[in-house]
């Protein structure tokens, strides 16, 4: 499977070769040094390739959502190069043409990948701040001065994360154009450079690696009552959330005692309004465990509570505060060096320092949405790879805990 990186690092040889991203889609790097996007399939019996345009200006995730719409034409029994060619002649030239016609019709072909409530923003952001500018002009003709100029209006107002966002979104709108020629180019490529540089990210304070064994001797020496530490574990091993954890109920949880345990997260329950599938390591059912035999509300059926898996009667929210588990690394004496959030950012850094894990494995795990705006959303994408991956997490860290009790 092909990242980023390795693309951008294929050079041009003496003779065209391919490299395979799968299910039939590669990359065909020329002799001049461009890179071409193909997808390989049979059709009636006969090999058959079709082109999907240039990288970069189609992008890998852009590519795999186009290999994705011809393998479902393919399952409607349909050609794509022949649908291909009735979508061509189905715009006459010069109809269907202006940079808002071609949004709507991009807009219509993802939407139904999105929740309604992110496409509702990306809807109303081109609304009042692009197709007033150039929603009118033929999208063939825009030039990047144009969208300099169209973008430089939102950082005047202050908005420069929006900016760059929106320069996402036109730009994918561009290259949706490319492939039945209405367009040639995106104006939006080059134009980072000129746009101001997004604020640098604030990141969590957190514990070092190698400053875990001395945490665990800290958090087992803690005070604190059993089921807090417990929450701070469970996030800690499933890379989720304060939020995330708090809220956790017992009918999230899918096939425990067998070989594939999961925690399923509706997109109710997630910051980006997307479901989240956590494989469950060993440990995460040892402590699920635990945590049954310590929830009085469960075993007395008063489900109001005992729904959840970590409830406080007396709380309006019905489960443990917020605070809960950072008051834990205050008493551990963290306050200012370390949150609970940073772990994400540990365990971001720790899997991608180990060399074993792709990072869009890590990426999906830590429910990122993603930069750009990517076509298809499956919840359920890389879990065979990243169940391994979250059980050599747990493992990592039951190894500091052990390598902190030995030291102690």
């Amino acid at each position: 499977m092909l990242t980023n990186v390795a693309l951008k690092a294929l050079k041009p040889e003496a003779k065209p070769y391919k490299k395979a991203d799968g299910g039939g889609l590669f990359i065909l790097i020329e002799k001049n040094g461009s890179k071409l996007w193909r997808f390989a399939y049979r059709y009636d019996g006969k090999h058959k390739l079709i082109s999907g345009g240039r990288f970069p200006e189609v992008s890998l995730v852009a590519a795999r959502a186009w290999r994705d719409k011809m393998k479902h034409q393919l399952a409607l029994g349909l050609d794509p190069s022949k649908e291909r060619q009735k979508e061509a002649a189905a715009v006459p030239v010069g109809e269907g043409s202006s940079f808002e016609e071609v949004a709507r019709e991009w807009l219509k072909s993802r939407t139904l990948a999105w929740v309604p409530k992110y496409a509702r923003h990306i809807v109303r952001r081109l609304e009042n701040d692009i197709f007033p500018v150039i929603g009118k002009h033929d999208i063939a003709e825009i030039t990047p001065r144009q969208m300099l100029d169209a973008l430089r209006k939102i950082e005047a107002r202050g908005s420069i994360e929006m900016a760059h966002r929106i320069k996402t979104y036109c730009s994918e709108i561009f290259r949706f154009a490319i492939p039945d020629g209405r367009c040639d180019t995106d104006p939006c490529r080059d134009l980072t450079p000129s746009l101001t540089k997004k604020p640098r990210v604030r990141h969590h304070p957190k514990v070092a690696a190698k400053d875990l064994p001395t945490f665990y001797v800290k958090l087992n020496a803690d005070p604190g009552e059993r089921l807090s530490h417990l929450a701070l574990r469970w996030t800690i091993y499933n890379m989720v959330r304060t939020q995330e954890t708090r809220f956790a109920e017992w009918d999230e949880f899918e096939d425990i005692g067998l070989a594939e345990p999961l925690w399923r997260l509706s997109p109710e329950r997630m910051k980006m309004s997307e479901e989240h599938l956590v494989p469950l390591a060993r440990q995460s059912i040892e402590l699920l465990d635990e945590i049954r035999e310590l929830n009085v509300f469960l075993k007395g059926r008063n489900m109001r509570l005992g729904r959840y898996l970590f409830p406080v009667a007396h709380a309006k929210s019905l489960v443990i505060s917020e605070n809960r588990m950072l008051d834990i690394m205050y008493r551990m004496g963290y306050r200012g060096k370390a949150t609970v959030h940073g772990f994400r950012s540990l365990a971001s850094t720790v899997l991608n320092e180990s060399g074993l894990f792709e990072p869009d494995w890590i990426e999906m795990q830590l429910a990122h949405q993603p930069q750009g705006v990517r076509g298809v959303y499956n919840a359920a994408r890389y879990l065979a790879h990243r169940r391994p991956m979250m059980q050599w997490w747990a493992d990592f860290l039951d190894d500091a805990e052990a390598t902190g009790m030995r030291g102690s």
